[in-house]
């Protein structure tokens, strides 16, 4: 299953990018969850899913691919991401 969000922004491209990767950061603590950057992508994975955060100048585009477990909690795991595009990106 993957989940697809794309959000506008109007943060600097570096401010989007820092907040980007205070969630990846938080993600590594919470869930040890690996991540690094390939150019404006956040790549981050982990047993079970994978996934990017992409930052553009005017948005972020979020892709997460969820394994068979991590499917059951879909809802509340997209549920999640949009609460942080929410509270970060608004």
């Amino acid at each position: 299953m993957t989940i697809h969000i794309t959000r506008p922004h109007s943060k600097s491209h570096e401010e989007a990018r820092r907040l980007a990767e205070h969630v990846a950061t938080q993600m590594q603590t919470e869930f040890g969850m690996n991540w690094s950057w390939e150019a404006d992508v956040l790549q981050f994975h982990r047993s079970g899913v994978n996934g990017s955060l992409t930052v553009t100048a005017s948005e972020v585009v979020v892709v997460v691919k969820l394994g068979f477990l991590l499917s059951a909690i879909e809802p509340k795991i997209t549920s999640e991401i949009h609460k942080f595009l929410d509270a970060e990106f608004n």
